[in-house]
This record gives structure tokens, sequence and C-alpha cells, in this order.
């Protein structure tokens, strides 16, 4: 029988460089960061982390000095190897992608034995994602990391384009209190719960994450959607549907936010969905974000999330009320 079966599942910068003025820049030069922030105590040197699932040190290592960045949130693992979602896994949407890559990983003792220390070697600042099909893959996973140099958990509630997983946990209040509960037991790490958009309320499912433990949440995931091809007939996407991203989900995600701030003035948020310029960023931290995560924007250009951080930087200077509060690890609103 599966393992999961009795489980419930699923440098400086002036504020009007362009986007191609920081490309041609040069992303290794010594940078010094003049508006940090905090997220559920942890400081980080500027408000950006990457987004998980976008992110692979091996491959950006070679375009930017990552330790530059605020936090660098690493593709989700799980506790075994996971292949993925078979067949055709991406097509475009208006001004959006759609994935259903379905969480590929090599498995947390990979994780844990190549790619954390190389990051915690140039002193980067960690966030591990964790993944999980049931409950106790999350706890497995959790238990590793709980002895390891990662600085925060992600754990991922939330992924549409998993078939049994996250997806049911992330849109149940009361399953997603129990997984929350029983994690907060294993670690004593910041963890931060990541939420779905995929829900009536999301406030509801937010409530129940902090109430059962978590330290902050991060909002927002894709969104759930779909492309035809016309010439068939047939979903594009072999797994039918995929996870929205890029440009045309700021929107939802903005809303996401200032609604789970207004409701929970407390928690400490990161805002995710949309964001390729500080500033789009720069709308998430009025929205009331602690801090943002880069994600898509740097499936087209790798860099994005340090030339995003260092034009929030610049933009921050002539905000410095806005400046002091992330400092102090407060928000907007």
């Amino acid at each position: 029988m599966d393992r999961c079966s009795h489980a419930n599942v699923w440098d400086g910068v002036s504020e009007g460089m362009t986007t191609d003025n920081m490309q041609h820049g040069n992303l290794y030069e010594r940078y010094e960061w003049k508006h940090p922030t905090q997220v559920a105590g942890v400081p980080w040197k500027n408000p950006v982390a990457t987004a998980s699932g976008t992110f692979q040190y091996a491959a950006v290592r070679w375009f930017y000095d990552v330790s530059q960045l605020g936090a660098v949130t690493t593709k989700g693992v799980s506790p075994v190897p996971w292949e993925g979602n078979p067949g055709i896994r991406t097509a475009e949407g208006p001004s959006s992608n759609i994935n259903a890559v379905g969480l590929q990983n090599p498995g947390v003792d990979h994780y844990l034995e190549d790619d954390l220390p190389k990051l915690k070697a140039i002193n980067a600042n960690v966030i591990a994602n964790v993944a999980g099909h049931c409950d106790d893959d999350y706890a497995e996973v959790v238990a590793k990391l709980n002895d390891s140099p990662a600085d925060m958990l992600e754990i991922n509630v939330s992924c549409p384009n998993v078939s049994a997983g996250g997806m049911s946990v992330g849109t149940d209040p009361v399953a997603l209190s129990r997984l929350i509960t029983r994690l907060r037991k294993i670690t004593d790490k910041k963890m931060i719960v990541k939420l779905t958009p995929n829900v009536t309320d999301i406030t509801v499912p937010a409530r129940a994450a902090v109430e059962s433990g978590a330290d902050a949440l991060s909002l927002i995931n894709t969104l759930l959607g779909m492309r035809i091809n016309i010439r068939t007939g047939e979903p594009i996407i072999t797994h039918v549907t995929g996870g929205v991203s890029g440009p045309a989900v700021l929107p939802v995600g903005l809303a996401a936010v200032w609604r789970v701030r207004t409701a929970l003035p407390e928690v400490p948020i990161i805002g995710i969905g949309g964001i390729d310029s500080g500033e789009k960023a720069l709308e998430y931290l009025y929205a009331g974000a602690n801090a943002v995560e880069v994600g898509a924007a740097a499936l087209f250009e790798p860099t994005a999330p340090l030339r995003v951080a260092r034009e929030l930087d610049a933009l921050l200077d002539a905000r410095p009320e806005l400046a002091d509060k992330l400092a102090k690890g407060e928000t907007w609103r």
C-alpha cells in the first residue's frame, strides 16, 4: 500500500534606470544594500528573494552572485526523487506561462548533500521549500531539514500541478491545520506556509496556517489554467492543466496580499506573483508585504531577481517611511 494512502492529500541605480541598463551592468560588482527587511525575525539584506521552482543554483551562479539577494528560495524538495509529470509540461498564455512540471526534484538527501551546502558556502540566506504528496512526506522532509543550515522553511501546500498533494491541503483549512500543527512539533525553524489563490477566500487558509503555528505566509502560488491546441482540439499540456504565472497574475497576487494583511495585521507576508520590476515589487510592499519573491521573470531573464532588488533599493531611497518600517520588521499597512 502507498505510504501516503491514509493521509488527506493534496549599484546604485536611479529610479529611472531601465531593465536594459541593469542587464548590461556588472551584477558581480560590490553593492551596499541600503534597505533591509525582516521576515519573522529573520534579517534579509533586501526585501527580494527568488521564488521556488524557478531557481537552480547550478545554472544561475554563472549569471550573478545569488548571495546578494535577501533570500534564495530553493526548488521544492520531497522525501525521495520525483520525476515530475510526463509529456508536454509547459505552454504560453497571454502575458503568462503555464507549467505542469510536477515538482521534479532529486530528493531531500541530495539537497542536503549538494545544493544546500553550496548555497551556505557563499553565505546565502536560504529558504528550503518543502513538497509532499501527503502529511508523512512533509514530516519526513521537515525532520531532515530541521538539523540543516537552512535559514527558513517554506511549506508548499498549494501547487496546482500535482495530482495528489498540496492542492487539497491548501484549500482545506482543517487538513492544513492538521499538517502545520504536526510540522510545528518537528522543527524550531521559522516556517512559511505558501498559499494557493485557488480558493474562495484566501484569508481562511491563511488564518488556519497561522493559528496552527506558521511564522509567516507567502502568497500567491500559481493559478490553475490550461491552453487548447486548436489543430487537435486537445489540451496542449499532457497533464491538461497547470499553474499560471507571469505578469498576468500581478493583480490577483496584490489583492490576496491586501486581503490577508487586512485580516491578519501582525503576520509576516511575502508577496509573490507577476513581479518583474522594482515598481511592481513596491506595489506589494504598499499592499502590506514584508518582502517579495521573483519567479516567472527569472525563467526569461535569469538575473531578474537581482535587478528587481537593486531597482527596489533605489525606489526605497525616496520612501524613508516605508523603508524604516521594513527595517524594523513592520509593514506599510
